[in-house]
């Protein structure tokens, strides 16, 4: 089956038109397995389970629905481990308790939001605050070691990083802004 991705000048964004490849999916699984595996064994503090999020998110990617970017697949993948795991620890905690489950929100809904947010910025900001964006959100750096690593000031990075949720905000919430 054909991959191809169109984009949406209107919308700003790559839109989806196929399945992943299976090739492309095993590309994906090399490459990014093993640390996909240890986040989310540092989550959830187990093997078994790590190894069925991470199962889950390569299931997903194979049966349709969402194609990566190549800038953003190693962000989209690691947030789709934070997210499952804390989706399972979540519901561990409610059977844990004996309380009633929360009704289930879209994982993948929610996955495909936050992929379109990074599109936009990796299509629609300077490099510098694309770099500043992976380095802060995907990476989990602080103001000062990414103001070092790109050697401006931690009051450069701040500015940049005010900027890049402004224009987020404009394009994703412009009603609450």
């Amino acid at each position: 089956m054909s991959e191809w991705l169109v984009f949406s000048e209107s919308e700003g964004y790559y839109k989806k038109n196929d399945v992943m490849e299976r090739e492309e999916v095993r590309r994906l699984f090399m490459q990014h397995y093993a640390k996909m595996q240890r986040v989310a064994r540092s989550l959830l503090f187990d093997e078994q389970e790590s190894e069925d999020v991470v199962s889950d998110i390569f299931e997903s990617l194979l049966s349709g629905g969402t194609v990566l970017v190549p800038e953003t697949e190693e962000w989209y993948l690691m947030t789709s481990v934070r997210n499952r795991c804390l989706k399972r620890l979540r519901h561990a905690a409610v059977v844990r308790n004996g309380l009633p489950a929360a009704p289930a929100m879209e994982d993948e809904g929610e996955d495909e939001r936050l992929t379109d947010i990074v599109e936009f910025v990796v299509g629609h900001l300077s490099s510098q605050e694309g770099r500043i964006f992976r380095l802060r959100f995907t990476d989990g750096l602080s103001y000062d070691e990414i103001a070092k690593a790109e050697g401006i000031s931690k009051v450069a990075v701040w500015k940049h990083l005010s900027h890049i949720i402004t224009e987020i905000k404009k394009r994703f919430n412009p009603e609450k802004l």
